[in-house]
């Protein structure tokens, strides 16, 4: 009877049937698993990328979302503050080419002054010194980027970005280098058409070229800070790209090892899933 029972037990567990193939569901099932992983390591090393979107990984993904926000962030403040450099830039050249030309002013002014220069040479002198004091306001007019013009009085600063957030920034203070101004202080009408004027002129431009040059060195301090920026802005968001490609990018050495891996194993579950379907062939024999 124990043994009958025994034999009755087994009969259950190892049951054939036409209707119900457990090998086939369990194979099938595992099957599955391996076509899913198969997916996803194929999306792997087709993307480059472990996380490609937020089914992959919804916190990792939403983690460097926010950092590629912060990348474009820095971005747009690159972009502005070249753009505020290349103001100041376009201020500097011109201080420069004003500095220049006080120089050259002095030295007519100078020879002007000269109480042996007859009439005539004074007069020419003066039609250069004249010619030169005019391309000063040339040069102050067209010193304009951007629609910025740093030299003119038309604009107090330059401001530009220095954060993703857009929260703060960095600013530099424009030099008003118009004749008759607080920098170059020699008039519109300036001129050298007298020995006594000349003599004037002389310490008004020497005045003018050091008011210059202390401009320009303030618009060079000002473009320096601006470099430091670019240059920490450039260095911020190489790491935050960095951070991202720990986060999301896709090992491809050891995506390759698993791709061989899930490819074998597939090919083994689909024979086994073969061979479990045929199991309820055998039933045939028995109505032989």
């Amino acid at each position: 009877m124990a043994s009958a029972g025994t034999a009755r037990t087994e009969g259950t567990t190892d049951m054939l049937s036409v209707n119900t193939n457990t090998g086939a569901m369990v194979a099938l099932q595992y099957l599955n698993d391996t076509q899913a992983q198969l997916a996803q390591t194929q999306n792997a090393v087709d993307t480059g990328l472990k996380v490609s979107s937020a089914k992959d990984d919804g916190a990792v993904y939403a983690i460097a979302q926010n950092m590629r926000g912060d990348i474009a962030g820095y971005t747009a403040v690159t972009d502005s503050l070249n753009r505020g450099m290349s103001a100041i830039d376009v201020a500097m050249s011109a201080g420069q080419s004003i500095s220049d030309l006080l120089v050259e002013m002095k030295t007519k002014a100078l020879a002007a002054s000269d109480t042996s220069l007859d009439t005539a040479s004074r007069a020419a002198m003066n039609q250069d010194f004249v010619a030169l004091r005019d391309q000063i306001t040339t040069i102050v007019k067209n010193a304009v980027f951007n629609g910025y013009n740093l030299v003119d009085g038309s604009t107090l600063q330059i401001t530009a970005l220095a954060s993703a957030d857009g929260t703060r920034h960095i600013t530099t203070a424009a030099e008003n280098m118009t004749l008759s101004g607080s920098v170059v202080t020699i008039s519109t009408a300036a001129s050298i058409a007298t020995q006594t004027g000349a003599s004037t002129m002389v310490a008004a431009i020497q005045t003018s070229l050091q008011n210059v040059d202390a401009a320009l060195a303030k618009l060079s301090a000002g473009s320096k800070k601006f470099s430091i920026q670019l240059g920490f802005a450039s260095k911020l968001s190489d790491t935050l790209t960095t951070g991202v490609g720990h986060l999301v990018d896709a090992d491809m050495a050891k995506e390759s090892a698993m791709l061989q891996s899930l490819q074998v194993k597939q090919q083994l579950g689909v024979q086994a899933l073969s061979i479990a379907n045929q199991s309820p062939q055998y039933l045939l024999s028995l109505f032989k």
